[in-house]
């Protein structure tokens, strides 16, 4: 795991407490695009589990993930997907699947 994506990992952590949290780093597939390049940001899917979560709309998860991001979101990352759940629900989608 490169530095920028183990900072990720590390606030995340800090910040949220997840009970079980993904992160994919797809920079390389986008090392050509303009933005990618200007920024010098990478590119993340993450799937956060935390009970953090409970009780707040899919803004107000988004929100928390990028404050426990701060100056991050600025600068070392130009594109982050997030499936924020709560461990109820990541629970019940495991068992739909």
């Amino acid at each position: 795991m490169n530095p920028r994506a183990e900072r990720i990992c590390q606030l995340i952590q800090e910040a949220l407490a997840p009970t079980h949290f993904e992160l994919f780093d797809h920079s390389a597939a986008h090392a050509g695009h303009y933005a990618a390049r200007e920024s010098g940001g990478g590119h993340f899917y993450a799937t956060i589990v935390s009970a953090a979560f409970a009780g707040k709309s899919p803004v107000q998860r988004h929100q928390l993930v990028y404050r426990a991001l701060g100056e991050m979101m600025q600068s070392d990352i130009h594109a982050l997907s997030i499936k924020a759940y709560t461990p109820s629900e990541y629970h019940t989608k495991e068992d739909q699947e």
